[in-house]
C-alpha cells in the first residue's frame, strides 16, 4: 500500500510517499481501508520532533472509510461497516489497522469526507465547551483562530450551548466564516501592531468586561493576550501550540490577574474510555444529521501533495478542515 512517512525530525520536507506492506488486524482491531485522513497539528508536531516520535513512522491519527477485515475477538463491527476514527497510528495511509474499541460506527447520512473531517476536531470542541470549561447561557468566550477547523466548530456548539462567542481572525475570508458560524463580534489580529497591548481593550469592550473563558491553541503568540483578556475568576484554556509552545510562567501572574485558572487538556484524556469516545462522536453526528452543526472542509490534497498540505495548514492559509483524500 501507500503510505506517508516521516523520514526524521524536521519540516514539510521530510515527508515521502512510500510503498509499504498491508498491515495485518491484530486480535481486537479491525483493518479499513481509508477514504480521506485528517490533517492536524498535532500531525506537524509529531513530524518536527516537538512530541518525541520513532522515526521515520508513517503520519496520521485520524481517518475515516470502511472495513475490509476484523481481527480476533471483535464483535460489533463488521467488514462492510463504515468507520472513522482520532488515534490510530499511520492513518496518512489507504489500508490502517484500528484498534476496534476506538473505532466510530459512521451512521448512514454522513458524507464520508465528513466523517475523516470530523473525528478530532469535532471532539476536542466538544470537550473543550461541554467538560473542560462547561459553557453556559451568558458566558462571553474568546476563541483564537476562530475560522479553523476546531474554531467553526467550537464557535457553533458553544453558540448553541449559550454562550456569545468573540473570535481573532486574520482574514476578510475568516471573518466572514467565523461569523457565519456564530460570533457575535470578530476582531482582526492582523490589523493589530501589538496584540497583547492593543487586544484585550478591544475583546473587554467587546464583552462589557473580562470573557469567562478563552480557547487558546494557537500558544505562544496569544498567550499574554489571553490571560489579560479574562474576567475575575476566569478560564485560559491553552488547547494546542500553532505558533510555538508557552514558555514557564510565573503562577503569581493567576493572583495579579484576578485568581485566574490555566489549563492544559488533551483529547486523550476526556476520551480515555470506549463510552465517553463514542458519546462524545454520537452527539457529534447527531447534531450533522440534524443540520444543526456545520463541518467545513477547507481543502482536499492526494497523498501526493501532503508536504503542501502541512504548509498550508501551518502556515495559517487553511480555513475549517484539511484532507488527504486517499482513494
Amino acid at each position: 500500500m501507500r503510505a506517508v512517512e516521516a523520514r526524521e525530525a524536521g519540516g514539510p520536507e521530510v515527508l515521502a510517499l512510500v510503498d509499504v506492506p498491508d498491515p495485518t488486524p491484530g486480535p481486537g482491531d479491525v483493518l479499513v481501508r481509508t477514504s480521506a485522513a485528517g490533517v492536524n497539528f498535532i500531525d506537524t508536531y509529531r513530524r518536527a520532533g516537538v512530541y518525541p516520535m520513532p522515526f521515520p513512522h508513517i503520519v496520521g491519527s485520524e481517518g475515516a472509510g470502511v472495513v475490509q477485515a476484523v481481527g480476533e475477538h471483535v464483535s460489533g463491527i463488521a467488514p462492510g461497516d463504515r468507520v472513522a476514527w482520532s488515534d490510530a497510528p499511520g492513518s496518512y495511509a489507504e489500508l490502517v489497522a484500528v484498534p476496534a474499541e476506538r473505532a466510530l460506527l459512521v451512521p448512514a447520512g454522513v458524507d464520508p469526507d465528513v466523517a475523516a473531517a470530523l473525528p478530532l476536531q469535532g471532539m476536542t470542541a466538544h470537550y473543550l465547551t461541554h467538560s473542560t470549561y462547561t459553557v453556559q447561557p451568558g458566558d462571553v468566550v474568546l476563541l483564537h483562530a476562530g475560522a479553523g477547523g476546531v474554531g467553526l466548530l467550537l464557535t457553533q456548539l458553544a453558540t448553541a450551548r449559550g454562550g456569545r462567542v468573540i473570535t481573532t481572525v486574520s482574514t476578510d475570508e475568516k471573518e466572514e466564516l467565523s461569523r457565519a458560524a456564530g460570533a457575535v463580534e470578530v476582531i482582526r489580529y492582523d490589523r493589530l501592531d501589538n496584540l497583547t497591548e492593543q487586544l484585550p481593550p478591544l475583546v473587554r469592550k467587546a464583552a462589557g468586561g473580562g470573557v469567562s473563558v478563552v480557547y487558546d491553541g494557537v500558544g505562544r503568540a496569544t498567550f499574554d493576550a489571553s490571560l489579560a483578556c479574562l474576567r475575575r475568576r476566569g478560564t485560559l484554556v491553552l488547547f494546542g501550540g500553532s505558533s510555538g509552545q508557552v514558555p514557564p510562567f510565573d503562577l503569581q501572574r493567576l493572583s495579579a490577574g484576578g485568581s485566574l485558572y490555566v489549563t492544559r487538556p488533551t483529547l486523550g484524556d476526556y476520551t480515555a474510555t470506549t463510552q465517553e469516545l463514542r458519546s462524545r462522536a454520537g452527539d457529534l453526528f447527531a447534531a450533522v444529521l440534524a443540520g444543526t452543526l456545520n463541518v467545513r472542509i477547507g481543502a482536499r490534497f492526494p497523498l501526493a501533495s501532503v508536504a503542501t498540505a502541512h504548509r498550508e495548514l501551518e502556515s495559517r492559509a487553511t480555513t475549517g478542515k484539511v484532507l488527504l483524500i486517499t482513494e
